[in-house]
């Protein structure tokens, strides 16, 4: 169960952003409740950052409105810059300065007092670990490292909500794990986090998830929802002897809905699984190629998504 879910902490309706003739967001609606951990999913152009930017007072919507901590991004940014943390993907730190340093500045910059500075610097070290490197030199660190002090200074005014913008590109997967145990933590006090990511697998450490595509919001819901959201189609896992070749004998043969190479297998898409598997069994039989492995398996969040936009593009076809 989503912690205060019915407690608005972000509030969107008929959100639009243009630039020009171009249309980055385009009538987005949704409520981010306190204390979730919310994400957008979709390709880099989807209008995740965008959306992002907006929440955050970074910039001013085309139409429509949003509400952030309760305050209006059109006309109560200031307010709302008060109330929030916020971290790109650049992680907006100085590298020429030591680990204290940063967090330092950034205390200034939030307006953390020289009273309470010492506390939060020390829940910093302690909540990103780097204790032991408070003096080094922010250029020597690794990516997971500047990650983990970028998610620190971010959080030094004690901000209700957390706005991550792909907090994880450029790192290795494991400070990525890494790093999602810290927003677990974060949310388990009471945090909202919302943050942007085209990592798929990220989707499923968020309570709920916004597919976006082409500035729109396509679907909203938990992990297990939206894999739940594919309806009659059903997945198979196939893995054989040659994965050319039994790509092309599958694709578009009756009964079967779609096939995708996926890792060193194949995903396909059948409206029954009995009769897919029989049906996959004989043609590839025929064709001698040797099946390794032929199961259902629910689906990832990649195939929800992929599946999702076909039926976008079908849909303005």
């Amino acid at each position: 169960m989503l912690p205060n879910a019915n407690t608005q902490a972000v509030s969107l309706h008929n959100l639009v952003k243009r630039f020009g003739d171009f249309t980055a967001v385009d009538r987005v609606t949704l409520d981010v409740g306190r204390g979730e951990i919310f994400g957008f999913l979709g390709p880099n152009g989807a209008g995740k950052s965008t959306t992002i930017r907006i929440l955050c007072g970074l910039l001013a919507p085309t139409s429509g409105s949003a509400k952030v901590a309760g305050f209006d991004v059109a006309t109560q940014s200031e307010e709302i810059k008060k109330r929030i943390g916020y971290m790109s993907q650049k992680f907006s730190l100085y590298d020429d300065l030591s680990v204290k340093e940063n967090i330092e500045f950034f205390a200034g910059v939030y307006g953390v007092s020289p009273g309470t500075f010492p506390a939060r610097l020390d829940f910093v070290l302690k909540m990103a670990n780097l204790e032991d490197k408070v003096e080094t030199l922010t250029r020597l660190l690794s990516g997971g490292w500047k990650q983990r002090l970028a998610l620190g200074c971010a959080i030094l005014h004690e901000p209700a909500i957390l706005f991550l913008d792909e907090p994880t590109s450029g790192v290795d997967p494991i400070a990525r794990r890494s790093f999602w145990e810290l927003i677990y933590q974060l949310s388990e006090t009471g945090h909202t986090i919302f943050v942007t990511t085209h990592y798929m697998d990220e989707a499923e450490y968020c309570h709920r998830i916004a597919l976006m595509y082409g500035g729109r919001t396509i679907a909203v819901g938990s992990p297990d929802q939206l894999k739940t959201s594919l309806g009659d189609e059903h997945l198979l896992n196939v893995e054989t002897s040659d994965l050319l070749k039994s790509l092309a004998l599958l694709a578009g043969h009756p009964g079967i809905l779609d096939v995708a190479v996926f890792g060193g297998g194949l995903h396909v898409k059948v409206a029954d699984p009995g009769s897919g598997i029989a049906e996959i069994r004989n043609v590839l039989g025929q064709a001698k190629v040797q099946i390794r492995t032929l199961e259902q398996i629910t689906p990832s969040m990649e195939d929800v998504f992929v599946s999702l936009i076909e039926r976008e593009e079908k849909a303005a076809a």
